[in-house]
């Protein structure tokens, strides 16, 4: 990492975005989880659950960026 960008074979990109492409494969495959074993009978509203499910997941992910870019 330079300049707090990301190098993808050239292409330089915020951590955001990265986060953003990890929290939406996390956040589908925790969706078919759920569906699976039927936990969102427990869920009030599905579609804002799922909106805050993935935007916990940026948040997680890129605090966890900046966790590794700092060490």
């Amino acid at each position: 990492m330079t300049n707090g960008e990301i190098d993808l074979y050239g292409v330089y990109m915020p951590p955001v975005l990265a986060a953003l492409g990890l929290a939406l494969v996390a956040s589908v495959l925790l969706r078919r989880g759920l569906m699976r074993f039927n936990l969102y009978r427990f869920v009030w509203h599905q579609a804002l659950f799922d909106a805050a499910l993935l935007l916990i997941l940026v948040g997680a992910f890129t605090a966890l960026f900046n966790l590794l870019g700092s060490a």
